[in-house]
């Protein structure tokens, strides 16, 4: 190999190098994101991220992750597979606070007929918030789909609480942040941005 070809590899694994690095994995606020997780052995793709903000204060980064990427709300609840939410504390809460506001952003995007299809089930994840002792920063909540399963969540890593078999539940909570009246319209439109 002369000396003009091992330039030109080199060159090309650099680029090749720093293009992988800069292709890799999302950041907001210091959070990196992964551009794929596995769900169910299954690889999911990130479809869109953003912050919740209250006021001024950043609450949570919350990420979606789809076997496909959607702009779609519609279309993403009728998706086959499975699905996750990721939440990041990016302050204390307690589990009163986060489970309150759970609870308003179901009653917001659900009618009483919806809420009437599932309100044991809503009562089991009340149950979990009941579990935890406190948020704080740092944190990382997930909310998996697993067809055949349900809806299964990870606190730090650990699954907590029952699976809730419903995918009524599991597309309800996704209404909290993309629904007709979602928590933060700015966080609805990052999620289902691709971005």
């Amino acid at each position: 190999m002369n000396r003009f070809t091992f330039k030109g590899l080199l060159a090309g694994l650099f680029l090749a190098c720093a293009f992988g690095q800069g292709a890799s994995a999302a950041e907001i606020s210091g959070i990196k994101l992964d551009d794929t997780v596995k769900v169910a052995g299954k690889e999911l793709k990130l479809n869109g991220f953003g912050m919740r903000q209250k006021f001024v204060a950043k609450v949570y980064v919350t990420s979606l992750y789809l076997p496909e990427k959607s702009k779609s709300f519609p279309e993403i609840m009728k998706m086959d597979g499975p699905r996750r939410v990721a939440i990041v504390l990016m302050r204390d809460l307690s589990s009163d606070d986060f489970g309150d506001a759970f609870m308003n952003g179901l009653n917001n995007n659900l009618n009483n007929e919806e809420k009437s299809k599932i309100v044991s089930q809503i009562s089991k994840f009340g149950e979990m918030f009941g579990l935890l002792q406190g948020l704080k920063k740092g944190d990382v909540l997930h909310l998996d789909w697993i067809p055949g399963t349900g809806t299964q969540c990870e606190f730090n890593g650990k699954k907590i609480g029952e699976v809730v078999p419903d995918i009524l539940f599991y597309n309800a909570i996704l209404r909290i942040w993309m629904g007709e009246r979602p928590v933060d319209s700015s966080l609805k439109t990052a999620l289902l941005s691709g971005k």
